[in-house]
């Protein structure tokens, strides 16, 4: 079972072998669902870039002692196949739309990932010792790799990058 927004219009998935009882149940349990999660998105950092600004802002002041300051973070729509992108050089990060939808803890990862750009641009050994202190990331990172396989989306290995290859300027993941 699954349900999705089309424009306007929210499409229910279910087995056809259910009855009329079951159906009404499922359909309604699955529009509540999606409600939930539209919900969800209004709040928090999901809500708009300034929120997303200062939940940034906390897990640097968590995980990185405060000294960790982006410039500005902000959602963008144009992230194909990258979840974030960070710019040293200006303190800038920037987070793709499509994890709206997601857990908060993958958002949190993806912050944390774009936060260690701003310590250390490529990523070599020093970078993944600081993506580390967040206590998900592997979690994070799997899931992460699930949705991409799953949407057959084009994932370089980054990690097998040496730092010396990565343009400072503008590091992605």
């Amino acid at each position: 079972m699954s349900a999705y927004r089309d424009g306007d219009v929210t499409v229910v998935l279910i087995p056809a072998r259910f009855t009329r009882a079951e159906e009404q149940h499922w359909v309604a349990e699955m529009v509540a669902r999606l409600q939930a999660r539209d919900a969800r998105r209004l709040r928090g950092p999901r809500r708009s870039d300034e929120a997303l600004l200062a939940r940034c802002r906390q897990l640097s002041a968590t995980l990185f002692d405060g000294r960790v300051e982006p410039s500005s973070v902000r959602w963008v729509s144009n992230m194909a196949s990258r979840w974030g992108s960070c710019t040293p050089s200006d303190g800038s990060i920037r987070i793709s739309a499509r994890l709206r939808d997601m857990p908060g803890w993958v958002l949190d990862y993806v912050l944390v990932h774009e936060l260690a750009h701003l310590v250390v641009p490529g990523h070599g050994p020093d970078f993944w010792d600081i993506v580390a202190r967040y206590p998900r990331t592997e979690r994070a990172r799997g899931y992460l790799e699930g949705v991409a396989a799953a949407a057959q989306l084009d994932r370089s290995d980054d990690d097998e990058v040496p730092a010396a290859e990565v343009d400072p300027g503008a590091v992605e993941e």
